[in-house]
């Protein structure tokens, strides 16, 4: 779940419909965070959880587990179902081989009856046994791999659905594992060791610091020189006299106009509607919350 947070602005955003002149910016605002509260997607008790409020954290960090005992129990007593299953299926090639066996002993004597029949040692009636018996063992061998290879498929199927539980139960103890999903700082801690949760429960807020969010507002006659997806120019101050400067991205734009937020000291400005817009920026580790930036349209 993202939001953003609502960052009281000091000295919030001079416009260019001021009366200044002499700015060289198109709007100006401050930096906001944007915030994602972690959730939990397991139900059990807490049996780790090592964050403190302030701790910076990374993306893919681990930080803690629910319970995930009585998850691993069942998959091992799936596991156990499945072995027994798999236990009872043939095995083809060994039940097969007698047979095999017998095939060869009777090709042997196919052959050695035609050599016996073009000597004229034997009769043709001892021949069309000798080639009886052999089709008849084939025929055998076929029909018992036929039936082999139904009960073998009859116990795939069967093992078949304890696999899916398993692979759900693995779902399952994996998302057991508390892991932070973006660089951040923490703001609020919602949980404790040893305390039970459910699949929802909210563990801790995060605020993102690789990427920040200026919040500007511009006026009406600017909105034809911005729109979704624009590349602005984004600085601030480094010193007395300096710059830092950005490169943002603007990805939202306020359908609805709103009066100067109250922070403008004069009622005149206050009076002007203006329309907010968001300026992704990535941060390089200057920018904090709540810092005072501009913005200038490319």
């Amino acid at each position: 779940m993202r939001t953003i947070t609502q960052i009281t602005i000091s000295a919030l955003v001079l416009l260019t419909s001021c009366t200044n002149t002499e700015k060289d910016f198109d709007a100006a605002g401050a930096f906001e965070s944007i915030e994602t509260i972690v959730s939990t997607e397991a139900s059990g008790t807490i049996k780790q959880f090592n964050i403190e409020e302030g701790q910076t954290l990374l993306p893919g960090q681990s930080i803690g587990y629910v319970d995930s005992i009585q998850l691993y129990l069942k998959k091992k007593q799936l596991e156990a179902q499945i072995a027994s299953v798999t236990s009872q299926m043939p095995d083809i090639a060994i039940q097969v081989a007698a047979l095999q066996s017998q095939l060869a002993e009777a090709e042997k004597n196919q052959d050695r009856m035609v050599k016996l029949v073009k000597q004229d040692a034997a009769t043709q009636q001892q021949l069309d046994n000798a080639n009886t018996q052999t089709d008849m063992i084939r025929k055998q061998i076929e029909a018992l791999k036929s039936s082999l290879s139904i009960t073998s498929n009859t116990l795939s199927k069967s093992a078949a659905p304890l696999q899916r539980q398993i692979d759900q139960l693995n779902d399952q103890i994996s998302k057991c594992l508390i892991i932070n999903p973006v660089h951040g700082t923490v703001l609020t801690k919602y949980a404790q060791d040893h305390e039970v949760v459910m699949p929802g429960k909210a563990l801790y807020k995060i605020a993102e610091t690789d990427t920040l969010v200026m919040r500007a507002y511009i006026t009406n006659s600017q909105l034809s020189e911005i729109k979704l997806g624009q590349k602005v120019n984004v600085r601030v101050d480094k010193g007395a006299k300096e710059y830092r400067e950005y490169t943002g991205t603007v990805y939202w734009v306020s359908d609805k106009s709103e009066f100067t937020p109250k922070t403008i000291p004069t009622k005149e400005e206050r009076a002007d509607l203006v329309y907010a817009v968001k300026v992704r920026v990535v941060n390089d580790g200057f920018l904090k919350i709540g810092m005072y930036g501009e913005v200038k349209f490319k």
